[in-house]
């Protein structure tokens, strides 16, 4: 280990409970499900978190064809489809019916009644798209499905979309190109050299946007022509520069996109094509511009901004950057601000702390918002729900780390989960999550989660603090925290778990190796437990991607540094329970990087339980695995955290 922990004895209630002293604990076959060491779950347990299973959440994905209503997100089964929802709370009409959830959907631009949607199979990520026809019910594959086929983009006529595919395993991709009414004929209309997406159609067809994302750090922007397929970089500066949403001006004459150049966060920029000028409208914002939309008539933008975790949205004039509305939404995080095709009217999902995902709508000319979907929370009362605290705690080397706490009611002194999230570079952001209200008002845990360096939405020198040779600082925020939990007197740091998953169990697990002793448990969710064996293994699509931000194992240094923080190379150090959950199909984090996890931890004399879905990726997403996953993680806690046999 590259750092000690500070042994902490743990009160004698947190012995390991006799139910987790199995050596070989027996493999369960359940449908989908593969279990190790999970005991059956109590009736009393099920019936208490069944209602908290039952919230649903509906956000908005576009405005429906022709103009009649809204598109929305949600479920009503075992996986999220697309409905339409004609009228503010009005009925929700499901549209398409599989097995496997939509991963997104949108309205063919100028058609009264075709969408476009995007799936793929058992959390696969090989996602396809689709055209659907809401009147004949007609589904046309739009996409070769031998690929994988992502970021897709329509032109403003609705004649056609471009996307990308990898090209080889390499992380090299193709940007294609078809016509609606002519699929079969689809067509490469570049041959990419790294992660280059597609983001925007000029409004002649013949020009689109495409950025290259080299990291969260750095990338490029360009036009690309259709029809020849020359790329002219638009920002060929020296300097290292990252960029996000873009699109064409209303006449094509400009565009707009986001980018950090010369600022910590990410400006609203527009650049005129024909004179190279450049114009930062937001350059007042202390914030990163996180999404934005232009307005039909191309005078306005709709942008939301990230302020700490929660979002403010404005109306901005195009011509100089001024405000001229501040639609007075939700305290919440705010997404999906379409603008209807007569510009009237702004689409968007309102998140909250203490409430499901609902879709509304923004009138321009009055400022009137309306709500469209009023989700479940399966009778619960959202009064009982614990709103989240934004707080601060001092690191190590005096970084000043952001979290958010959720306190239950009481004085306590009540048990903690440390969450952490993944990315590494995304950020916690205090959206409607029932399994956290579940945990916080049910179970009495405290819940904190921090935002450690590495995590976006605090400027680029933040995120890039815990690159290459520095990545074990972001655990060293945790043993911070752990200090910081120590002196509240409210909380019981003799009973404190870590629960994360993708990089955000790497986490758990570096940390169940550093602070052993601190900690009463851990859950690792399709987790890295090897950079070696995870960057060796993820798919190639990805590889090099991840090496910008993790290191590249070929070159030796780098590979020693990676083994020797690998929770793997030290899961002798993890005495602590620790429940292991993986999705078979993963192809980010592979299945392999959780069982070697359980097996070294196994055979040191280690306890873990362990939960594989054999029609699952990079998460549960459907809703049978994802019940039984978390009524397991929640006796899982009550064995650890509260004694339960």
């Amino acid at each position: 280990m590259r750092f000690s922990a500070i042994v902490l004895g743990l009160a004698a209630v947190l012995a390991a409970p006799s139910l987790f002293a199995q050596e070989a604990p027996e493999r369960i076959e359940r449908g989908n499900l593969v279990i190790e060491g999970v005991p059956d779950i109590p009736t009393s347990l099920i019936d208490r978190i069944n209602q908290f299973q039952n919230a649903r959440i509906a956000a908005f994905s576009d405005w429906a064809p022709g103009g009649n209503g809204i598109l929305i997100s949600t479920r009503f089964g075992e996986t999220s489809q697309v409905h339409h929802v004609a009228t503010p709370m009005g009925m929700r009409r499901q549209i398409t019916f599989f097995p496997e959830p939509i991963a997104g959907a949108g309205s063919r631009n100028g058609h009264d009644s075709q969408i476009i949607f995007s799936k793929d199979v058992g959390g696969n990520e090989r996602y396809q798209l689709y055209l659907y026809d809401l009147a004949t019910g007609v589904q046309t594959q739009l996409t070769d499905p031998e690929l994988r086929n992502i970021e897709p983009v329509q032109t403003d006529d609705g004649s056609g979309l471009i996307w990308m595919a990898p090209r080889d395993n390499e992380g090299n991709y193709n940007i294609w190109m078809a016509d609606f009414d002519d699929p079969e004929n689809r067509r490469i209309v570049h041959e990419a050299d790294g992660f280059w997406y597609p983001i925007d159609i000029s409004p002649d067809n013949g020009t689109a946007i495409i950025i290259h994302y080299v990291s969260s750090l750095e990338g490029e922007i360009a036009l690309l022509n259709l029809a020849e397929g020359e790329v002219m970089l638009i920002n060929p500066v020296d300097q290292v520069i990252s960029y996000d949403n873009a699109a064409f001006a209303a006449d094509g004459s400009a565009i707009y996109f986001t980018s950090d150049e010369n600022d910590e966060f990410f400006d609203l920029v527009r650049f005129n094509i024909a004179s190279g000028e450049m114009a930062v409208l937001t350059a007042d914002i202390p914030w990163n511009v996180e999404s934005f939309d232009i307005s039909p008539d191309g005078e306005h933008a709709v942008i939301s901004v990230n302020a700490g975790g929660l979002s403010e949205v404005r109306v901005i004039s195009l011509a100089d950057g001024t405000t001229v509305a501040t639609p007075d939404v939700p305290v919440a995080v705010i997404s999906g601000l379409t603008y209807d095709a007569t510009g009237a009217n702004i689409g968007f999902t309102v998140d909250a702390a203490t409430a499901p995902d609902n879709a509304w709508s923004y009138e321009v000319a009055t400022g009137a918002l309306t709500q469209w979907t009023d989700s479940e929370v399966g009778g619960l009362d959202t009064a009982t729900f614990v709103e989240p605290e934004l707080i601060s705690y001092t690191s190590f080397d005096g970084l000043e780390v952001p979290a958010f706490i959720y306190r239950p009611e009481g004085d306590g002194p009540h048990p903690v989960m440390i969450y952490a999230h993944g990315g590494p570079e995304s950020q916690f952001r205090p959206r409607f999550s029932s399994n956290f209200q579940y945990w916080a008002s049910e179970m009495g845990i405290a819940i904190i989660a921090p935002n450690v360096r590495g995590s976006s939405g605090y400027g680029k020198t933040y995120v890039g603090l815990d690159n290459g040779f520095a990545r074990e600082d972001s655990v060293r925020d945790i043993g911070a925290l752990l200090d910081w939990i120590d002196d509240q007197s409210e909380l019981d740091s003799d009973r404190v778990v870590i629960y994360g998953g993708s990089y955000g169990g790497y986490m758990v697990l570096a940390s169940m190796v550093h602070y052993n002793d601190r900690l009463a448990a851990g859950i690792d969710v399709v987790g890295i437990s090897n950079f070696v064996t995870f960057l060796e293994n993820t798919q190639g699509y990805r590889r090099n991607l991840r090496r910008t931000e993790y290191g590249d194992e070929r070159d030796p240094e780098m590979r020693a540094h990676l083994e020797a923080i690998s929770p793997l190379t030290n899961a002798s150090a993890i005495s602590r329970p620790l429940f292991i959950i993986q999705g078979l199909n993963d192809p980010r984090v592979p299945a392999g990087e959780a069982d070697q996890m359980l097996a070294a931890v196994r055979a040191n004399g280690g306890e873990a339980w362990y939960l594989l879905a054999t029609d699952e990726g990079h998460g549960f997403r459907k809703k049978s695995n994802r019940d039984f996953q978390y009524q397991a993680i929640a006796l899982f806690l009550e064995q650890v955290l509260f004694g339960a046999e």
